[in-house]
């Protein structure tokens, strides 16, 4: 089976596209670039697709390798015979695979190897064999100064059939599907657990059910309990049935052995095969749970990344707070810092007469368009008290959530920033520019600790961050980058760049002034013609000599569009946002080997409007002033509120209070909801009605069933 073939099983796409998407990723092409700039060469396939072909013609290689190690190893113990080498060549589930060579793999020593030395194998073959009878007789012909009676004896035989049983490929297939669909997750309080830990976990204190039907975010729970020490966890299927199944697989008669092979595949299910089926299924049953709570929280990322930015405007960011004050930074268009001060509105000090004096006066004084307020502590009162301000001229007021805002005020990007303030500046500063650009500020944020998803610290690390770093990349790429000012971070995630690249360009851009144009971009240390091809077409210059240095049209197709102003009679700067002389162009003639018509298509719709920013504009939104804590709210209540958390059991909204509120899958509206994200987006407004107030556990559930 050659690759393309093995990932035409698993992923939706004509095994061209296929072909050509494994060959420019070959050639070092990034997804992005393949996705926007090579949709002639495979067929139009969208990002996900592409990720997919990458992701699954990595596992062909790793089989490969796997494979080729396997069949070393065994043809190093002159083992390997054409059957078995057929059978590992043939073979790409890594479960076979691993059954195939699980005979010859190295391991401590057995109680079947000691049986082994006893010279009792012979004696093993022979019941194995199941013709003969009289086992005591059978035995005694194999007592020596290492076997002093027939039981010993049987007892060695019986340990080398029970690992001949374990290793035997079929009934492990048999197994798999026997503990794939019935074995069933069983918990139990563990002794001396904490208390105060189990009540987090009261709902799997006393549990079962089946493994496979077990949601992710349940089956994370349960395992995140048990490795809290609250609860132990089995995962069994009913052992008369396995038994059944291996009595049916191995014994063949009724003769005197089958006696002996009953105890031994009793054995063997109790301590080999019962025990490593288990670990294997759970193993899987951990992976997709891993799987599905990435996806969930990559989804999330997507959407808190692609959050409707304010845009260039003077900002006034609040890092709310009641004992240590509020925070205050004053931002330039660019997110530079002007001045930066301490107020103190709330109790114990209560100096909310100064604190309204200076806020307004830094307003008047920075030329304050909008304020960005922090939504941990103090939020709300820190919103009221702001609202009560009466402004010289209009001023927007927004909350932003303050996730991962301390990550980044502690970071190495943080210190290199703003090296000569402290961290409490540092996270208002991140406060201001998250509404001015989210993307371009929580990029400078390890992913994982934005905190938009489930069980993120559960789930298998390097493919959570592989999964979170190709969403960031995808989301930077798809919205473009202002080459003068992204930061080191932002610009180390556009396409063909990385993190060492990103610092070459900065230091290019500090020692010879802005980018006037993207053939610059080849002046860069260490930027060589392939990095400037993967990048070039996902950098802005605005303002440039070339318009298209601010477009998504790539350099390489230049000469086409000054083609196609040229049969127009126009310069190229006037067939730019041009409409009415784009509709005459018919791509068909512009067609060449290297440039067709899906991006000839593209080019068109981005002449029309060039470097649009995909996102939406930001957009103020009000609480209910009346609620302010949880003792604020009645059951019955209609609030309205921002979702601030996606999972697969519902979404968390943002009422207004400290605490988060509830929308269980099932309250998203009227009839069976399969997906939230089909119901609800990241930040999306919501209406919801409060269903349940539980202050003794804090949580608030809600419903959008109105």
């Amino acid at each position: 089976m050659t690759n393309i073939q093995y990932i035409a099983g698993l992923v939706s796409a004509p095994a061209k596209g296929i072909e050509a998407t494994v060959q420019l990723l070959a050639e070092d092409c990034t997804i992005p670039f393949i996705a926007r700039y090579r949709k002639d060469k495979t067929g139009n396939l969208d990002e996900v697709i592409i990720e997919q072909i990458a992701k699954y013609n990595q596992a062909y290689e790793a089989i490969v390798k796997r494979k080729e190690a396997i069949i070393k190893a065994i043809t190093e113990q002159n083992a390997l015979t054409p059957e078995l080498s057929a059978k590992i060549t043939a073979s790409f589930d890594l479960n076979d695979l691993e059954d195939l060579y699980l005979p010859f793999k190295k391991k401590k020593k057995t109680r079947a190897d000691a049986a082994r030395e006893k010279g009792l194998e012979p004696l093993a073959k022979i019941i194995m064999a199941q013709n003969a009878d009289d086992m005591d007789y059978l035995a005694g012909k194999y007592l020596n100064d290492k076997v002093a009676n027939e039981d010993e004896a049987l007892q060695g035989a019986r340990d080398i059939i029970a690992e001949w049983i374990n290793e035997n490929v079929y009934v492990r297939k048999g197994m798999r599907r026997i503990f794939g669909r019935k074995a069933a997750i069983t918990t139990k309080i563990a002794k001396g657990g904490d208390p105060e830990k189990a009540k987090k976990f009261e709902q799997y204190l006393d549990w079962s059910e089946n493994l496979a039907k077990a949601p992710s975010h349940r089956l994370l729970a349960m395992l995140r309990a048990e490795n809290e020490g609250v609860i132990k966890f089995k995962v069994e299927v009913d052992d008369d049935e396995a038994i059944d199944f291996i009595d049916q697989a191995i014994i063949k008669n009724k003769r005197e052995t089958a006696a002996q092979l009953r105890l031994a595949i009793d054995d063997s299910y109790k301590r080999l095969l019962g025990p490593a089926i288990s670990n294997e299924v759970l193993g899987e049953a951990k992976a997709k749970a891993d799987a599905v709570a990435i996806q969930v929280f990559a989804a999330n990322l997507q959407q808190l990344l692609l959050a409707p930015p304010l845009g260039q405007k003077r900002i006034l960011a609040i890092d709310p707070g009641f004992r240590t004050g509020c925070k205050v930074v004053c931002l330039d268009e660019q997110g530079g810092l002007l001045y930066n001060e301490t107020i103190f509105p709330h109790a114990p000090q209560n100096e909310t007469a100064i604190a309204m004096k200076k806020i307004r006066s830094m307003v008047n004084a920075y030329k304050i368009d909008a304020i960005s307020i922090g939504n941990g502590t103090a939020s709300r009162e820190t919103e009221h008290f702001i609202k009560k301000i009466a402004w010289d001229k209009p001023v927007q007021v927004f909350v932003v959530s303050e996730a991962g805002a301390s990550v980044y005020s502690a970071s190495k990007i943080a210190r290199e920033e703003f090296g000569q303030y402290d961290v409490t500046v540092r996270g208002a500063v991140s406060i201001g520019r998250r509404l001015s650009d989210p993307l371009a500020e929580l990029v400078k944020i390890e992913p994982k600790a934005i905190g938009v998803g489930q069980y993120q610290h559960d789930v298998d690390q390097s493919q959570l961050k592989d999964e979170l770093d190709t969403v960031v990349m995808r989301c930077v790429n798809s919205v473009g980058v202002n080459i003068n000012t992204a930061s080191k971070s932002l610009l180390g995630y556009v396409s063909g760049i990385g993190e060492k690249l990103a610092e070459n360009i900065v230091a290019y851009r500090s020692e010879n002034g802005p980018f006037e144009d993207r053939k610059q971009l080849k002046k860069v240390p260490r930027l060589g013609e392939k990095a400037y091809q993967q990048a070039a077409a996902f950098v802005r210059i605005p303002n440039a000599k070339n318009p298209l240095d601010n477009s998504a049209v790539h350099p390489e197709a230049y000469t086409i569009v000054e083609k196609m102003a040229k049969d127009l009679k126009l310069k190229t700067a006037d067939l730019v946002s041009n409409k009415e002389a784009i509709k005459k162009i018919h791509v068909d003639g512009y067609v060449t080997p290297e440039i067709g018509k899906l991006t000839l298509q593209d080019i068109l719709k981005e002449l029309e409007k060039p470097g649009l920013d995909p996102r939406k504009s930001a957009k103020v939104f009000e609480f209910d002033p009346n609620v302010k804590s949880m003792a604020d709210l009645r059951t019955g209540m209609v609030l309205p509120g921002i979702v601030n958390n996606i999972t697969n059991f519902g979404c968390f909204v943002d009422i207004g209070i400290k605490e988060s509120g509830l929308v269980h899958i099932s309250q998203l509206k009227e009839g069976f909801v399969s997906d939230v994200n089909e119901v609800v987006k990241l930040h999306q407004h919501v209406t919801v009605k409060v269903t349940e107030v539980d202050e003794a556990r804090k949580r608030v559930a809600l419903t959008m069933i109105l």
